[in-house]
């Protein structure tokens, strides 16, 4: 029962409303529910609008505004339109990075890592689009740097550096899992210096002097190795006579071997696997075991010869 026709005191408006006193006291404090007026022993009244006011101040405390953002939409400097639109924004954040959190728990839980490998995933995950991008771009800078402009592999370089602006809000475990061993990869010396030396050499191994076409390895090389082929046997001369033509000559032999040899690795093609997941594309399938069945036959076979 009010103690003034239409008004409350704290204890009847809290009852009203449904709030703790202490908390309408607090609010009543900061000014955000100023009372309509006081009794004659001095409490604090509230009238009808004191309760309004309160039913939107308690609306937008659950909304999460703080106190200061309530105090500018009661005073009418912002509306609630405006704050709305910015805490939209700012939950958008927050909901991306407890989505990314998920995922790189996710991956901690089926690594199984150490201590150090976690924090390492973790500082990975959470790197923002320019801090991951400078990571991929001092890598590719690193491997092409001193290489002529007009070199293959100034082109490949473009395209080792293409990452997304962002991870996908709801990124799947794998991405996550990609980019983290995409990061672990690139800080590796010895990977680094291996992509260099590639670069250096200038030629891919889809361009090789002689061959051999890309396709023919993985479809009989692959086959072989499918079928339990051993490079030496002589089941896989009649392989790789498939792959590179009998008539070759020892020499271009060589020449066909020592560039597999320099182009062929099994993490370089895992970079581009990871480029494509953390993309959102599905991996090309591994070619990499097919050459390296290749190197071994030609390498068996005893008509190589520098």
């Amino acid at each position: 029962m009010s103690t003034n026709a239409g008004l409350f005191t704290i204890g009847q408006l809290a009852e009203r409303c449904g709030l703790p006193a202490r908390t309408i006291r607090f609010w009543s404090d900061a000014g955000l529910v100023p009372p309509a007026g006081r009794s004659a022993g001095g409490y604090r009244l509230y009238d009808a609008g004191s309760v309004a006011r309160l039913e939107l101040v308690r609306t937008l405390r659950e909304l999460g505004l703080g106190l200061d953002v309530v105090e500018a939409v009661l005073s009418r400097s912002v509306t609630v339109s405006e704050v709305a639109s910015a805490h939209v924004a700012a939950l958008d954040a927050e909901i991306r990075t407890l989505r990314l959190r998920r995922a790189v728990l996710s991956t901690v839980a089926e690594r199984a890592n150490t201590i150090e490998e976690t924090l390492l995933m973790h500082k990975l995950a959470q790197m923002s689009a320019r801090e991951r991008q400078q990571i991929i771009d001092d890598f590719v800078q690193y491997v092409v740097a001193g290489v002529d402009p007009d070199a293959p592999a100034m082109g490949i370089a473009d395209s080792m550096r293409r990452l997304p602006a962002d991870l996908p809000d709801d990124p799947a475990p794998e991405q996550v899992d990609a980019w983290i061993e995409l990061g672990e990869l690139v800080a590796d010396e010895d990977f680094r210096r291996r992509v260099r030396a590639m670069a250096v050499a200038g030629r891919g191994a889809d361009e090789l002097e002689y061959g051999p076409d890309h396709h023919a390895v993985v479809e009989h090389a692959g086959g072989a190795l499918a079928e339990g082929v051993a490079p030496g046997s002589a089941q896989a001369r009649t392989v790789l006579d498939r792959i590179v033509a009998p008539d070759t000559t020892a020499a271009q032999r060589a020449r066909i071997l020592e560039q597999l040899e320099t182009f062929v690795d099994a993490r370089v093609e895992r970079y581009w696997q990871l480029l494509a997941i953390v993309n959102g594309h599905p991996p090309q399938p591994a070619a990499v075991p097919s050459f390296e069945w290749l190197i071994a036959a030609l390498r068996a076979h005893g008509d190589v010869r520098a």
